[in-house]
């Protein structure tokens, strides 16, 4: 394919060939320097098919590196390599299948849809009318009587319905032949295929009775029945088009929070508006109330209250003034503020939201990837079903044998099989963003919803990161603040939730000698080892530990609070008691988890006594306690091998191997990006509500896309035997084909509701 035919390269694409405009709709993708992966909304893609079509063409183009394309979310993501195609080259390949490409985030994009929609209600609103007239002069003929009717005026109604029939066939019908011609000359079978050819087989056969009334095909027309389910499809397929504009757009309307344009500071003071994509580090922008704030900064002026519950799942709003953060997505409810910009386009919390969500909208689960496998072969099927239901007839009836056909090639059109499974999953998907969850991968919730067990880490999941850290015992001759100026000289570059809190006690203390510490060494989920020198001491540098029992070391503890030890090489030290303060909503969670019949289980990293304090509060009996990274990964096997299925809830760079091992995954709070990148939900706020809430949607979303699946089986499998058998006219068998998928559609709408409220349980 010459992909380098400049005439038939689309022009808003000639513009975006400038790598300085990239930004605005790619970012970089594994592989190198030169790889960005780009998001689009294609548009007059209607099928599996279609999308089938666009990915193996794509692929096929030099310097596609990955395309991944759905006709249900009407988006399409490509990674390409800039070093060997410019994006008007690829938008191309698209263009000459017969379909159109935009960027995602491209104002022209909700325009495209909505000329689309006013397009598709035109052909539906002829369709209509030329079928009501037509339908008035066929009426006479289903109520005369032999001698009623004058051959003349038979044949004037004839004609009369003929030339009606014209603009439903030459507008109305315009997509099915556009699509079939398409598909035929790019070797192919689409879906509009079977459509197409039963309109042209219909409008010939009637045609020739028209002007041959004498013929074989004289004895009757059908011009009625054409028109009929013509307007049939097309109502259909018109409120097909506005349900999943609602089912997948639940999804943009999500994310697409931020503003057109935005006011920037200049030198002397005053403003300019600019679009966002022009800002840089270190700007200052004005956000009125009411408007969205277009990067991650710092309030310099002014104090506000914002709403930011896409990115934390919060839905009460939080105040904001001098010195406080804000970030890209939120918005500004109360005041205007002055903002000086920290972070700008792919590198805000906002752009990595969205760059999980459009990923996980492009994902294809197992069932989906099973429809679009049978979709191809099917339609050969059809194909075949009907040609041989035709040669069946025609020694008996040609006329008859040929309108079989028809009914065989509109009844099955496979289109519900198609959209049963991802009409379905984009609806979840949206509720779950709204609801402040982020889903990665589509396929994750036909795992979740058999999901029997559940495990939590501990500490920064069900305990909150607050911890306070206090010392209870010292050696003798060791004063506190010493011990814990060492400790704090360990703990001063980890991020555990208990190296933070001795961190924070040491800042706080007062009367302690200044520690440094060098060869610091963070083992996961035991403790911290580094050499420590205490100033103004004659000691000298000591080798020291500080974390579990097991690790220093030393005797189990007795039962009580959490504890962490500080060891030095002569043996014990100090000890440290932490307080910790669990979720608020951690208790009504586990209790909901064992209600819906969940096994909840606890691993800790830490000692038994903190361990067993948070499981006997929440009413969690599976613990395990002192746990490294490889025996979490053991323990979540060992449930496997049983036959259990499990998911897994964590926040810390130690359970990013027991998160990509589980057979569900939830990054919880603030988790590092490699423990997000391992995950299939993302919960980026503070509650654990969302666990149960995901779980619930899980399961109503498999049993939609188990209805949907088996009403299409079950239509399919009732009508094409009535068709062939010619006991099903072909406008019933195209009301048949568009009410299976609306009904397909309108099912899975009833997910794009919110999430199910876990304290109204």
């Amino acid at each position: 394919m010459d992909i380098n035919a400049d005439a038939t390269i689309p022009a808003a694409w000639r513009m975006l060939d400038d790598p300085r405009e990239w930004a605005d709709f790619s970012r970089p993708a594994p592989g190198g320097p030169a790889c960005l992966q780009s998001s689009l909304v294609i548009g007059g893609m209607w099928c599996a098919a279609c999308a089938i079509a666009i990915e193996d063409a794509l692929h096929a183009t030099q310097g596609v590196l990955q395309a991944r394309v759905s006709a249900a979310s009407g988006r399409a993501s490509v990674v390409w390599s800039s070093d060997l195609v410019k994006p008007s080259d690829w938008a191309t390949v698209i263009q000459r299948l017969g379909y159109s490409a935009l960027p995602a985030n491209d104002m022209h994009a909700l325009e495209q849809r909505r000329r689309e929609s006013r397009k598709a209600l035109w052909r539906w609103l002829v369709a209509g009318l030329c079928m009501m007239q037509v339908m008035m002069y066929a009426y006479p003929a289903y109520i005369a009587r032999p001698g009623d009717l004058s051959a003349e005026m038979e044949h004037l109604l004839r004609w009369a319905s003929w030339v009606l029939t014209l603009p439903v066939l030459l507008f109305s019908c315009g997509p099915f032949f556009r699509g079939a011609l398409r598909d035929l000359s790019h070797r192919r079978v689409g879906m509009d295929l079977p459509v197409a050819l039963g309109v042209a087989i219909t409008f010939a056969v009637s045609s020739a009775g028209t002007f041959n009334p004498q013929g074989i095909f004289g004895r009757e027309v059908f011009f009625d029945s054409l028109t009929m389910f013509v307007f049939f499809l097309l109502t259909g397929r018109w409120l097909e088009l506005r349900l999943r504009e609602r089912t997948a757009g639940a999804l943009e309307a999500a994310l697409n929070r931020l503003p057109d344009n935005v006011q920037r500071q200049r030198p002397d003071g005053t403003f300019e508006t600019v679009a966002p994509r022009r800002l840089a580090v270190g700007d200052t922008l004005r956000v009125l109330a009411g408007q969205a704030f277009a990067a991650d900064g710092v309030v310099v002026l002014g104090e506000t209250r914002v709403d930011q519950s896409l990115l934390t799942g919060e839905s009460k709003p939080v105040a904001r003034g001098p010195g406080t953060r804000v970030v890209a997505g939120s918005h500004n409810l109360s005041s205007p503020v002055h903002v000086r910009v920290e972070r700008v386009g792919g590198q805000t919390r906002y752009a990595q939201i969205v760059a999980l969500v459009q990923n996980a909208s492009l994902s294809k689960p197992r069932l989906a990837l099973l429809a679009d496998r049978m979709a191809k072969p099917f339609l050969i099927f059809v194909l075949l079903a009907a040609a041989g239901a035709c040669a069946f007839w025609w020694e008996r009836d040609p006329q008859h044998a040929l309108m079989v056909a028809v009914a065989v090639l509109i009844v099955t059109c496979p289109c519900a099989l198609s959209l049963a499974t991802p009409a379905a999953m984009l609806a979840s998907a949206g509720s779950m963003a709204r609801a402040g969850v982020l889903v990665q991968r589509l396929r994750a919730l036909e795992a979740l919803a058999s999901v029997d067990s559940l495990v939590f880490d501990k500490t920064g999941t069900l305990t909150s990161d607050l911890l306070v850290a206090r010392i209870v015992h010292l050696r003798d001759g060791v004063a506190g603040a010493d011990a814990l100026a060492m400790a704090g000289a360990l703990t001063r570059h980890s991020l555990h939730p208990v190296a933070c809190a001795i961190t924070q006690a040491c800042t706080a203390g007062s009367g302690a000698r200044a520690c440094t510490a060098d060869e610091i060494r963070e083992h996961s989920g035991q403790g911290l080892t580094g050499r420590v020198v205490p100033a103004d001491s004659g000691l000298g540098p000591r080798r020291m530990r500080l974390g579990s029992a097991a690790f220093c070391g030393l005797p189990h503890p007795a039962p009580g609070h959490a504890q962490t030890f500080l060891c030095d090489q002569a043996g014990w030290l100090a000890t440290f008691e932490l307080e910790q303060h669990i979720r608020a909503d951690a208790r009504a969670t586990v209790q909901a988890l064992l209600q819906e019949g969940i096994a909840v289980h606890l691993l800790s990293g830490d000692d038994g006594n903190a361990a067993r304090q948070v499981a006997a509060q929440l009413g969690i009996t599976e613990l395990r306690f002192g746990c490294s990274p490889d025996q979490k990964l053991a323990y979540l096997y060992r449930q496997r091998a049983q036959g259990h299925r499990v998911a897994m809830v964590g926040d810390g760079l130690n359970d990013a191997p027991v998160l990509a091992a589980a057979d569900v995954s939830f990054a919880f709070g603030r988790a590092v990006p490699l423990l997000q990148s391992q995950a299939d939900f993302v919960l980026p706020g503070e509650r654990l509500a969302p666990v149960v809430q995901t779980l619930l949607r899980a399961r109503a979303t498999m049993r939609i896309v188990r209805q949907n699946l088996c009403w299409a089986l079950v239509y399919n499998l009732a009508c094409v035997p009535l068709a062939v058998l010619g006991w099903l006219p072909a406008w019933l068998a195209g009301l048949g084909m568009a009410a299976s998928s609306l009904l397909v559609v309108l099912n899975a709408l009833r997910l794009s509701g919110d999430m199910p409220d876990l304290e109204a349980r």
